[in-house]
């Protein structure tokens, strides 16, 4: 899209058609990129959508201009799934200081607070209203929604839909039952990863047939992103490798993202770095919610140039001038991979993604695959567990039910996953204690299915393989990423 220099103005101005009016006036454009203006059209038009685009591409456009176009006599509204609390409450501010009538709906908000946001929309206020899939397991909030005509459903992030996405949410594998409880609006599926495999499986997820949903593929390629893969052996050569890529000229007058994948090797790497005075902000998920607010403030306003973070970091942040993306850690599957170099030169110019490849770092995340797959019989021990010793899981809480779940090791996070899948499959009243002692419902086959947990385990390393392909790649990596990702799919438009 061409950046508006002069004021902005009226729905008319110089002939526009509505969408491109609408594009200029709320958000400074002159015109719509690559086939924006297709997508619009097409989900006006009341077709369903499926849209692949590369991150910073502008796909929220691609339902936002639609928000805008609404009948509001007839209470439509544009609803928004969004996997994040973070990400959706960054979009919302976004759209409020451009006038748009946005607002969300999370466990953010206090009883008080939620109350007075359901009377509003059942009220008939609210363009776009953006939602985590969990709140639809909440009776009262399904009674508000009855009130409203869903014009547009959009399913943001949408890999989450699949089960075998890179960020699989159980929550949005309940689309095809939450869009028969919307009366199946237009819906319009949006990621910027998807395998030809995974998007057959958002279909089904979705519930709507392939042969009625169109695929609107922009491709992977960034033409300003430098594809770097480096070999290195150890702390100390990644740590010179650290240096003398801050210091390239090149790069400068930008930001950087080093990633790293262990919070452990985060802190032992901002160490060293610092001795060698290199100066930085550190950015991960054990930090309390207000630092880390406060350290991506500092990165987006600028007074922070280079951020060490985990992959907590990075979903929502919209900065144009980020010049280097650097995994000192291998990440998990390439979708991962693709997600976060694309927060790189966002305003076209020249960035590099450096890739630090270390081949012990794949213990590491063959240590997460084990984590996240835990097995039948460990469900069924934690279910037991539960069942037969609710005083001590309550008393002694997670610590407690760790030791005598695993002999091992009781650093295995196999525990924290069957608790989260449990949750989010409704067996247990909630994701933490004492709330996720209590059993409320018969676990579902799922959890019983050995074929099914190795299937998904396969899958998750089937995907880290796809990160040693990709680190031996002789050729064009640009080209094994579009490889990648359209596969054998050829019904791209």
């Amino acid at each position: 899209m061409n950046k508006r220099t002069d004021s902005q103005s009226s729905d008319h101005l110089n002939g526009l058609p509505h969408a491109e009016s609408l594009l200029s006036r709320y958000f400074g454009y002159t015109s719509f990129r690559g086939c924006q203006a297709e997508i619009i059209r097409h989900v006006e038009n009341g077709q369903h959508a499926m849209v692949v685009m590369p991150t910073g591409m502008g796909k929220s456009i691609c339902y936002q201009i639609p928000a805008l176009s609404l009948n509001q006599v007839d209470r439509q509204l544009v609803l928004v799934l969004s996997p994040l609390i973070a990400l959706m409450q960054d979009q919302v501010e976004s759209l409020q200081k451009r006038g748009i009538d946005a607002a969300f709906v999370n466990s953010s908000l206090n009883r008080e607070q939620r109350l007075a946001r359901y009377a509003e929309v059942a009220q008939g206020k609210y363009r776009l209203l953006y939602v985590t899939p969990e709140r639809f397991r909440k009776p009262d909030f399904l009674d508000v929604l009855a009130s409203r005509q869903i014009k547009l459903l959009a399913v943001d992030e949408a890999h989450c839909v699949s089960q075998w996405g890179h960020d699989f949410r159980p929550d949005y594998s309940r689309l095809a039952e939450i869009r028969e409880l919307l009366h199946e609006p237009t819906t319009i599926a949006l990621t910027a990863t998807a395998t030809a495999e995974c998007r057959v499986d958002i279909y089904q997820q979705l519930g709507i047939p392939a042969d009625d949903i169109q695929l609107f593929h922009e491709g992977i390629d960034r033409p300003n992103l430098r594809l770097d893969v480096r070999e290195v052996w150890g702390d100390a050569d990644k740590l010179d490798a650290i240096e003398s890529t801050l210091r390239d000229s090149e790069y400068q007058n930008g930001s950087v993202i080093i990633y790293f994948a262990l919070i452990k090797t985060l802190e032992r790497f901002s160490d060293a770095l610092l001795s060698r005075g290199i100066d930085h902000v550190k950015y991960h998920g054990d930090l309390p919610r207000d630092k880390r607010r406060r350290i991506q403030n500092a990165f987006m306003s600028g007074q922070a140039d280079v951020v060490l973070a985990t992959n907590a970091f990075g979903m929502g942040v919209d900065k144009e001038d980020i010049r280097i993306v650097m995994h000192a850690e291998t990440p998990g599957s390439v979708e991962s991979y693709y997600q976060e170099i694309g927060r790189a030169g966002r305003d076209g110019n020249s960035s590099l993604c450096l890739w630090l490849y270390d081949q012990s770092d794949l213990m590491t995340q063959m240590q997460f695959i084990e984590w996240a797959n835990p097995d039948a019989d460990f469900y069924s021990r934690v279910i037991t567990l539960m069942t037969e010793h609710p005083e001590e899981c309550r008393g002694f809480g997670l610590e407690w039910m760790n030791d005598r779940l695993q002999r091992v090791s009781r650093h295995d996070h196999r525990l924290a996953t069957a608790i989260s899948m449990l949750d989010r499959q409704g067996v247990i009243a909630g994701p933490r204690p004492p709330d996720c002692f209590q059993i409320i419902a018969t676990p579902p086959p799922m959890f019983q299915d050995d074929a099914f947990l190795a299937e998904k385990k396969r899958r998750d390393q089937e995907r880290l393989y796809g990160m040693v392909e990709l680190a031996s790649e002789q050729g064009d990596r640009k080209e094994f990423l579009n490889r990648y990702f359209l596969g054998e799919d050829e019904d791209h438009s």
